[in-house]
């Protein structure tokens, strides 16, 4: 029987591609290939136990987006959240929203050029 084996990319529009790759290589620290998008290895987030892909609907009228108006959010693994805040503050990227330690992880929450809702993740080793 045929089965869904993991996420195989996110894609999504923006009204100027050039900088918002720009935004993301300076406050997150992403290298885009010269095609214009990058691969994530499964090997880098397998060395992080606890780390994983998650694929979830969320009810129409949840505000765990907001502020953002845009119909899906992403969850970027991180392997230093703390370390990961700081170079956001150092480009004028705040967390909109700072979570207490959950037994998978820290979690926090910024909005990315185009109005979408990042959630940063640094895994945890699941006990």
């Amino acid at each position: 029987m045929a089965k869904v084996i993991g996420l195989g990319g996110l894609f999504f529009k923006s009204a100027d591609t050039d900088a918002t790759r720009a935004w993301y290589a300076r406050v997150l620290g992403l290298e885009f290939d010269v095609w214009g998008g990058l691969v994530f290895s499964p090997d880098v987030a397998a060395a992080h136990p606890g780390a994983g892909t998650v694929f979830s609907p969320f009810s129409a009228d949840t505000d765990y987006f907001a502020p953002s108006d845009k119909e899906f959010m992403f969850n970027l693994m991180v392997d230093d959240l703390d370390a990961m805040l700081a170079r956001c503050a150092a480009e004028g990227v705040e967390p909109v929203k700072l979570f207490p330690p959950e037994p998978n992880g820290r979690f926090a929450h910024i909005m990315d050029p185009d109005g979408r809702k990042i959630e940063l993740w640094q895994p945890q080793p699941m006990a």
